[in-house]
């Protein structure tokens, strides 16, 4: 399918002329509906520019449902089965939003709390500073097959300590602290004005893609405002296809994309999560790496099994893999543990942990690749 497309029309048309099945990852950030009225001021008695745009207008809750509906079920019908969905929305749309993707059939993955850790005042007082947006991670069904960069998006993980070490990386939660766009991030128009009411920060983009999408994938963005999605998935080596209506928009996104050049690391690349060498206790005994004979023991228990020609321990007369052994010995609820992480072989010069030795074979099998 033709990819890197920036097309400058209205999504509801220009979705129809996709391919079924063709795109492995949408970011959608459609319009609010923000149904703001009247003048906001700051404290100090200036006017605040918020979202007022035509485009974020709409008579009516149906007609805002039945605008959804048609974007979301292109969405849908375009999105490859494996593929997944990002929908990032206020409180103003996202639940409405929410019920139409799950009457359309999509299952959610996650729902993602963007924390703003620069938000826009309360001018008024009168309720609770709106400081985050929801974006909800979905697939096409229950049993899609979606793409997720577990171990790369450990390595993002720094909204809570700063940088993590190699050691205390934790799983990346659903609650991200991020500030909004500003800066030399933050378009202009030819007055020195934000260019766009709502643009999102390169930072949220670039997490959504890296976990979510592999170098190559096509990015669809069927609301691409100033091409934020579109910038950020070509500095990561994937294909892109954004829509914007609104010629302004497009035109200082069009300039924004072909300016960017592409940035492959770690990160892009997904480094993180490509799965080592499988190796076996079968593998190991053939590579003499174990023998048969050899003693296992369980780190603090004076508990031993002795190794068989077949790959399993011998223990107390009966054979058991190192997995059910290793939970056999430790007296853990559990049936299984992963032996790999519990087992030491006794060796002249002192144990050496199960582990160690697989880590050892994996490397002479990378290097011989």
């Amino acid at each position: 399918m033709e990819s890197n497309l920036l097309i400058n029309g209205d999504c509801l048309v220009e979705l129809k002329k996709l391919s079924d099945n063709s795109i492995d990852l949408i970011f959608a950030d459609p319009p609010y509906w923000m149904r703001t009225t009247g003048k906001l001021k700051r404290v100090e008695g200036s006017d605040y520019d918020g979202v007022d745009d035509e485009w974020d207008k709409f008579g009516s809750l149906p007609e805002y449902e039945q605008f959804t509906t048609e974007w979301l079920k292109e969405c849908y019908r375009v999105l490859k089965k494996d593929g997944s969905i990002w929908v990032i929305g206020g409180l103003q749309c996202i639940y409405t939003i929410g019920a139409i993707m799950l009457n359309l059939g999509f299952w959610f993955i996650n729902d993602v709390i963007w924390h703003k850790s620069n938000p826009t005042p309360n001018f008024l007082g009168t309720r609770l500073n709106n400081s985050h947006e929801t974006l909800i991670w979905a697939t096409k069904s229950s049993k899609s097959n979606y793409h997720f960069n577990y171990k790369t998006a450990k390595e993002l993980n720094v909204d809570q300590n700063g940088i993590f070490t190699n050691i205390d990386k934790k799983q990346m939660g659903s609650i991200w602290k991020m500030p909004v766009s500003s800066g030399n991030e933050r378009l202009k128009d030819g007055e020195g004005k934000k260019l766009h009411s709502t643009q999102k920060p390169e930072q949220l983009l670039y997490r959504v893609i890296a976990i979510s999408s592999q170098l190559g994938d096509i990015v669809l963005d069927p609301f691409g405002g100033t091409m934020t999605t579109a910038t950020i998935a070509k500095r990561m080596g994937r294909r892109f296809i954004s829509i914007e209506k609104e010629k302004k928009y497009f035109d200082f996104g069009k300039k924004r994309v072909e300016e960017t050049e592409a940035q492959i690391g770690p990160i892009e690349q997904a480094t993180f999560d490509v799965k080592p060498p499988k190796v076996t206790i079968k593998d190991m005994i053939e590579n003499d790496v174990l023998k048969i004979g050899d003693w296992f023991l369980v780190k603090n228990s004076k508990e031993f099994a002795s190794l068989r020609a077949d790959g399993k321990l011998d223990y107390n007369g009966n054979a058991y893999d190192i997995h059910t052994c290793a939970a056999l010995i430790k007296g853990v609820k559990a049936d299984r543990l992963n032996g790999f992480d519990h087992w030491f072989i006794r060796k002249p010069d002192g144990d050496v942990s199960l582990s160690d030795l697989r880590e050892q074979m994996r490397s002479k099998i990378t290097k011989n690749e």
